[in-house]
């Protein structure tokens, strides 16, 4: 097993080397996005979320539903962070007649959208089935 170990480091120390020698002459415009997207999710991102967390945690008393919530968060901050760089920047080259144009703001909306409605599809079904249990208990069947 060590030396399987071992093994497995010098080829993923290797293709890392390989990786930085390729990135190397590039390394004065990649650096920015490099260092920008951890920065940019330190300082924002993260301290956003977990605010909002801590918040809708006095509020939503089901763990359950503050669960789904707080997943819902999570991807959306994370949609939003890979968002940024093809929102922001305008097109470092020209199109490539052979790659179909995006609507990078529209798709980012319908997958925000899609996200949302699917964690308010899971909520509504919960709420359904915890007063259907409540009316059996109070019911006595």
């Amino acid at each position: 097993m060590r030396t399987v170990r071992l093994l497995l480091f010098v080829v993923g120390a290797a293709a890392t080397a390989y990786g930085g020698w390729l990135l190397l002459p590039q390394l004065g415009t990649a650096l920015p996005w490099l260092i920008g997207g951890p920065v940019l999710h330190d300082v924002l991102v993260a301290p956003l979320v977990g605010l909002v967390g801590l918040a809708l945690g006095r509020l939503v008393t089901n763990r359950l539903r503050l669960a789904w919530i707080a997943a819902g968060l999570t991807a959306s901050a994370t949609l939003l962070l890979i968002a940024v760089p093809l929102l922001w920047r305008p097109p470092s080259a020209p199109p490539n007649p052979g790659l179909p144009d995006r609507d990078y703001p529209l798709g980012l909306a319908v997958g925000l959208a899609v996200l949302w409605a699917a964690i308010a599809v899971v909520l509504v079904v919960a709420t359904t089935v915890d007063r259907r249990v409540a009316d059996r208990r109070t019911s006595g069947r």
